[in-house]
């Protein structure tokens, strides 16, 4: 058995509504990451210089020294960046979300007490703000551990939402393992909070960004001006926010760093943004706890089986009849590299298909004359399956005339007898009318035409019975 762990299907072509309060348009959270004192130092123990996002060009480690001008450059978002971005955002009434490195924090009380002061949620964003690709998962998992202990300490209560960001590819997993966590925001993949089933649990997520984020000042391709800041968070605010008036209202995340964003030149652009949105209606600025508290409020964790965590046992009973019949459909399937986008009735129906389409043309006849005739004696008999009687039942072929039982009879025996197998329609796509008037037309197809038209038919009659099972 082969599974595919990552999601590619997300919700899809639509979206849930998120109902944000007051039927706002768009939710735009800001996030202030802390790591001004945790990050790569010998003083910190460990073996290098930081390297990652400063404004030094081509930066890299310097092992066992320790590097005076990154430093200070670190040094600056704590002393000054903090101070003139905390004025900013109180100034503005907008609260925010803090991504606090545990130890940075245990560095910084001052800052700790105007986060608390400000009412801004401070999350976790682990023990040190330092690389986490390399680390055991049993070393990460005590890491956690000792960033909530001391976040705690410091802070004087639990943090409830957590960002590692230089994460792993354990590293979610640990954090939902943990358990304590309201949501967690390691990934970057869609613009709503969604849940993810993981470690046994539902665990709600909500995605970060990469691109809005100051950190582009530090990078390459970014930005060099507070302008170029401001026109990205304008272009980003202006597409969502004209999706939310069309009914589809979305998130929007922004990523800011005290030593980046924090300098004169580059608040500007931020400064423009802020006073740019307050020109809109609809607008709601929360922290991401709010968005927690109210994503699992009005949209709690969907419960359904799910077929890609099925046995091949559960997997066949739930879906061997999807086609008439012949389990050999699922058995196939189960076996596919099937994964979270499978899922949904689209994309279970997708891999039952695979295996019909790329089945024997004996097998395939064989799934057509295991389709009932229409309106036939198995029906007058009482005797089709659930699914095929609720289908046939659904366009009135259970309560026909005597005249129109009669056509029907005669319309099967010629078909059958030209054809070599039932005549097979979707009957959930028509009427009684209209599936007479296929009838008669399908009866005069040559036997290759019919043959593919039948084996159509019986991928939408699948198609119908999968969405009555799946979301």
């Amino acid at each position: 058995m082969t599974r595919y762990v990552r999601d590619m299907r997300g919700y899809g072509a639509t979206p849930p509504r998120p109902l944000w309060p007051d039927d706002a348009k768009i939710a735009v959270q800001f996030v202030l990451n802390y790591e001004e004192g945790g990050e790569n130092c010998t003083l910190h123990g460990d073996a290098a210089s930081e390297a990652f996002l400063s404004d030094i060009p081509g930066a890299t480690q310097w092992p066992n020294q320790r590097h005076w001008n990154m430093e200070s450059i670190y040094e600056y978002g704590a002393r000054a960046g903090f101070w003139r971005l905390h004025r900013l955002f109180t100034n503005a009434d907008i609260p925010l979300t803090i991504y606090g490195v545990a130890t940075a924090l245990a560095r910084s009380p001052e800052q700790v007490a105007a986060m608390k002061a400000a009412n801004w949620e401070i999350a976790s964003h682990g023990l040190k703000w330092i690389e986490h690709k390399d680390m055991p998962a049993e070393d990460e998992r005590a890491s956690i551990a000792e960033a909530i202990r001391l976040h705690t300490e410091v802070t004087g209560s639990r943090p409830k939402g957590w960002y590692t960001g230089r994460c792993s590819i354990n590293t979610v997993n640990l954090v939902a393992e943990e358990g304590g966590f309201a949501y967690i925001s390691d990934t970057y993949d869609d613009d709503l909070p969604y849940w993810r089933n993981l470690q046994g649990r539902d665990q709600l997520i909500i995605p970060y960004t990469l691109e809005a984020n100051d950190m582009r000042f530090a990078a390459s391709p970014g930005y060099t001006t507070g302008e170029q800041f401001f026109e990205y968070l304008k272009d980003t605010f202006d597409v969502l926010y004209a999706e939310g008036e069309g009914g589809s209202a979305k998130m929007m995340s922004i990523g800011l760093h005290c030593r980046l964003i924090g300098r004169p030149g580059k608040t500007a652009g931020l400064k423009r943004f802020i006073e740019y949105i307050h020109n809109f209606e609809g607008v709601w600025t929360p922290r991401r706890i709010d968005i927690a508290e109210h994503w699992a409020a009005h949209h709690p964790a969907p419960s359904f089986e799910r077929p890609s965590r099925m046995d091949k046992d559960r997997f066949v009973k739930l879906y061997g009849s999807i086609f008439e019949h012949s389990p050999w459909i699922a058995e196939r399937a189960f076996d596919l590299e099937l994964g979270p986008a499978h899922d949904s009735a689209t994309g279970l129906h997708n891999a039952l298909c695979r295996i019909f389409r790329s089945a024997s043309r004996e097998e395939r006849h064989g799934v057509l004359i295991a389709h009932p005739d229409l309106a036939g004696k198995l029906a007058t008999a009482k005797r089709l399956t659930t699914e095929s009687a609720s289908e046939q039942n659904s366009a009135g072929l259970d309560a026909l005339t005597d005249d129109e039982h009669g056509l029907f009879t005669g319309l099967n025996k010629v078909y059958v007898e030209k054809h070599g197998f039932p005549f097979i329609v979707a009957v959930r796509d028509h009427s009684k009318a209209s599936i007479l008037t296929s009838f008669q037309r399908r009866v005069n197809n040559d036997n290759t035409s019919e043959f593919e038209e039948a084996c159509k038919q019986v991928e939408r009659i699948a198609e119908f019975r999968l969405g009555d099972l799946l979301p």
